[in-house]
């Protein structure tokens, strides 16, 4: 159940020591509420700041961590924007929202009961910008591109594969064993990497 003062106290926490910075990012915190994204045994915990299960040994990540991972993302409205690991569908409610009704948001779930879950949670909010389906066995969506790719999961190295499918001027933000990685491919295809260490997330389930 919501509980919109624990979810203020939150979120200006978040704001106070810099995890959340960009006003439109801040909006999404507040319009998708966690909450909704919980399983009702943790319902209780909704506001904590730490990650909490939602079935199949996956987890709702850490308020801080997501609000770290779409402030490096950086979307903007009316972009198209990938999710890996949708999971209860949080992030990608929460891309949904920043990118507006002008943008697409592909949610992609290995896990078909957690796709079914992701579906149901989102569904309240009336974004028809987003939709979230069942991973293949290739990783994201061969063939097609993306402004901006986001992965929830831990990969061993870098999947070339995304980078296939990252749009010159576009970002991919993707743990790669305890660091958070960002990618950013500029017009003429070079990539710049970013890393920053010290985080922990279930493994990235994919071929190479």
């Amino acid at each position: 159940m919501r509980d919109r003062q624990a979810q203020a106290a939150l979120i200006a926490e978040m704001i106070g020591y810099g995890a959340l910075r960009t006003p439109r990012i801040i909006e999404a915190f507040r319009a998708v509420d966690r909450s909704a994204f919980v399983p009702e045994l943790y319902g209780g915990d909704s506001y904590g700041d730490y990650p909490l299960p939602i079935g199949e040994g996956q987890t709702i990540s850490q308020p801080t961590t997501v609000a770290f991972m779409l402030e490096l993302l950086n979307a903007q409205p009316g972009e198209r924007v990938l999710d890996i690991g949708s999971g209860s569908g949080w992030t990608t409610a929460l891309l949904g929202y920043i990118v507006g009704p002008q943008g697409e948001v592909v949610g992609l779930e290995c896990r078909k009961s957690l796709v079914e879950v992701g579906r149901r949670n989102i569904a309240p909010f009336g974004f028809g910008q987003i939709r979230i389906e069942a991973a293949g066995e290739e990783l994201g969506v061969p063939g097609e591109q993306f402004d901006r790719i986001l992965v929830s999961a831990a990969a061993p190295e870098l999947p070339e594969q995304l980078l296939a499918q990252l749009k010159p001027g576009g970002i991919l933000v993707i743990p790669i064993g305890e660091s958070l990685c960002r990618f950013t491919k500029n017009k003429e295809g070079v990539v710049h990497e970013e890393v920053y260490p010290g985080f922990l997330f279930v493994t990235l389930m994919y071929k190479n």
